[in-house]
């Protein structure tokens, strides 16, 4: 049987249930989509897996004959992780560094730019490199976009741009007008994409690129790594190993979580119906501890895991990061509809599956 044909008829796929969830939320969206070529960076991402996920299941689903050209440094990576992904006749893989990589040939009328250096900022060296690809990455984008037809262009950006959060600030909102400590390290992401969405900014003041921002802030589901900085995922990746789920801090860090298929719907909405360079806070706004996460996540999973808090000094200066979304639901309709117990079952479900 043709492998291309075959996702169309009897390929099973385990999201399905959520895929169907975002095409039930976005009909409304998907005519403009409709033959045309769609660009996509950091589509083999945790986020972009989702975003190329729900656009193949609307192009089938809904007979768009569009396509979809995704941006990869590894092809042959990529088609190791998604196979029924790379083999869709819908995609196309374009190898290239989201910093240098040649124009393909041909118009596109949009463009998910989700590719961004987010690992761990230890040294000054990995500063340079995360500001490089964020920056000049974005910048690459937008030329792209002014060459090639580009009408909207979704820009990933995060709630880093705030800084950190203040302790009596329960839910940060697009107009909260704090920034990153530039004196730390850490703070490199954060200003990264705030430079990325000037450059968003001065590119539709120019060439009139409709970029929407998408402010990101934390996430749950399938395709999220097990073995990086994500609390959420090394949690379900220590009770899949039946090891003890570590807190490597003091367990009161606060945060909140949007699963990925609400994620997906918000990214589409704000992409074909946000305002230009107009910032929307993506994320839920239901705060939870890390101590309160790793305890419901044995308890949801009904695992034999302990719960094992490695600092054991609480300090006095809470770590929040819970966005306000109140610009998303009024402006644009969007809600959360996944809790959290559910985003936990349907997280550990689709990787014990695996």
């Amino acid at each position: 049987m043709n492998t291309n044909k075959q996702r169309k008829t009897s390929f099973d796929n385990p999201l399905k249930e959520d895929l169907d969830h975002i095409l039930y939320h976005t009909r409304d969206l998907w005519d403009e989509f409709r033959g045309q070529n769609i660009f996509i960076t950091g589509g083999t991402g945790f986020l972009g897996s989702w975003m190329l996920e729900s656009f193949l299941w609307a192009n089938n689903k809904l007979d768009l004959k569009a396509r979809a050209t995704v941006l990869t440094r590894s092809p042959e990576a990529f088609l190791k992780k998604t196979p029924h992904l790379v083999t869709d006749p819908a995609v196309i893989l374009y190898k290239g560094d989201v910093q240098s990589f040649d124009f393909p040939a041909g118009s596109f009328s949009h463009v998910i730019h989700m590719a961004t250096e987010s690992k761990s900022i230890e040294k000054v060296e990995d500063s340079f490199k995360t500001l490089d690809v964020i920056i000049n990455g974005t910048r690459r984008v937008l030329d792209f976009s002014i060459t090639h037809d580009v009408s909207k262009l979704l820009f990933l950006s995060s709630g880093a741009v705030y800084g950190k959060q203040q302790s009596d600030v329960l839910n940060v909102t697009e107009d909260y007008k704090g920034g990153p400590d530039l004196e730390s390290m850490e703070s490199t992401y954060g200003e990264g994409k705030r430079v990325g969405e000037l450059l968003c900014r001065l590119y539709y003041l120019k060439y009139g690129i409709e970029c929407k921002i998408a402010r990101g802030f934390a996430f749950a589901g399938p395709y999220i790594p097990l073995d990086g900085h994500f609390a959420f995922g090394n949690f379900i990746n220590d009770v899949l190993n039946n090891r003890d789920i570590l807190i490597k801090g003091d367990g009161t860090t606060i945060r909140s979580y949007l699963y990925a298929a609400d994620a997906a719907i918000w990214f589409w909405t704000i992409l074909c119906k946000g305002k230009p360079v107009y910032p929307y806070n993506v994320g839920s706004d239901n705060p939870v501890t890390i101590l309160e996460l790793a305890n419901k996540i044995k308890a949801i999973i009904k695992s034999g895991s302990q719960v094992v808090v490695l600092n054991k000094s609480i300090s006095n200066k809470t770590d929040r990061y819970v966005p306000s979304t109140l610009r998303a639901q009024k402006e644009l309709g969007l809600k959360q509809y996944i809790g959290l117990d559910q985003s936990i079952e349907k997280t550990f479900f689709y990787f014990n599956m695996k």
